[in-house]
């Protein structure tokens, strides 16, 4: 079983981030450049928050908000769901379809160490069971 910590080595820990009284702007140009989904707020070493597409698109572009002056902080989802290196994929998928959320920020020991996408916890699961699939068909056929 895939854990959020073997993720995070076949993809990379990388994690942007920006401080709260960054742009919307800002961040949009970050997510466009790094061609990610969402970013972590970080008031220094503390996690603050998790701005998204979705935060963008809900909070901004519907309500009319101007991207270039809008702090991130005012719009930014502050109640972030965060998940440890040793947690089954398959928990963080229940997580995320329960949640109805598509980034989790890793935790260890207080400290962001990585952030994974939904597309990441579907590939883990997806190599799974591609691995599972071939032994059952070796055990079948030999």
């Amino acid at each position: 079983m895939a854990t959020v910590n073997q993720m995070l080595m076949s993809k990379g820990n990388e994690v942007y981030s920006l401080s709260p009284d960054a742009t919307v702007l800002d961040a949009l140009r970050l997510m466009a450049e790094k061609d990610i989904g969402a970013l972590v707020i970080m008031d220094g070493e503390v996690l603050s928050g998790i701005f998204s597409e979705r935060d963008y698109a809900r909070k901004i572009a519907l309500q009319g908000k101007s991207s270039r002056t809008t702090p991130v902080w005012s719009v930014m989802t502050d109640e972030v769901v965060c998940v440890s290196p040793d947690l089954p994929a398959e928990k963080c998928m229940a997580i995320m379809t329960e949640k109805r959320i598509r980034h989790l920020p890793v935790l260890d020991n207080g400290r962001v160490v990585g952030i994974i996408s939904i597309g990441d916890v579907v590939k883990a699961i997806m190599v799974e069971q591609q691995v599972l699939i071939r032994h059952l068909e070796d055990y079948i056929l030999s």
